[in-house]
């Protein structure tokens, strides 16, 4: 029996081509997206043993602070438009930044968004500048290092 349409949209990965990225509300068209990941730094406790016949100490894994988050975005050269996160990254002197905050959002085939990562306390600590080569007709790509303090995955 065919699957009908609805159970294909419900039950298929989406495209990870289809997404928005938005910094501070303005939309941004990056080519790549990397780094939107929650991990955890782990602390280890050793225990000595109740009693004497234990064979040495409990040891107990948690986890602690929350590693940090580096988020890098890629996009083309664009006259006009890319000037923009220069100038983000060019304001920035000690212990003065312009932090935003950052959505990522996957869409759907319509262009609806259905899941949404927010970057929160976003700042760039990088930004190269694309690869010039003579010998290649590749498109002129930048990409930007950020720093933040949090991720958040939600669904639409």
């Amino acid at each position: 029996m065919a699957l009908t349409k609805e159970q294909i949209k419900n039950n298929y990965p989406l495209p990870s081509y289809n997404y928005r990225v938005s910094i501070d509300g303005t939309t941004v068209a990056f080519s790549q997206v990397s780094g939107l990941k929650v991990s955890y730094e782990t602390t280890t406790y050793k225990e000595s043993p109740v009693g004497g016949d234990a064979p040495g100490p409990v040891v107990m894994r948690m986890p602690a602070q929350s590693s940090e988050i580096t988020v890098t975005l890629q996009k083309g050269i664009v006259r006009g438009k890319s000037i923009s996160l220069y100038n983000w990254i060019n304001s920035i002197q000690t212990n003065l930044v312009d932090k935003k905050d950052l959505n990522i959002e996957l869409c759907d085939e319509n262009g609806a968004a259905v899941f949404v990562w927010k970057v929160i306390n976003a700042f760039p600590t990088g930004l190269d500048a694309p690869t010039f080569d003579a010998n290649s007709n590749d498109a002129s790509i930048e990409s930007l290092t950020l720093l933040a303090d949090r991720v958040t995955m939600e669904e639409l």
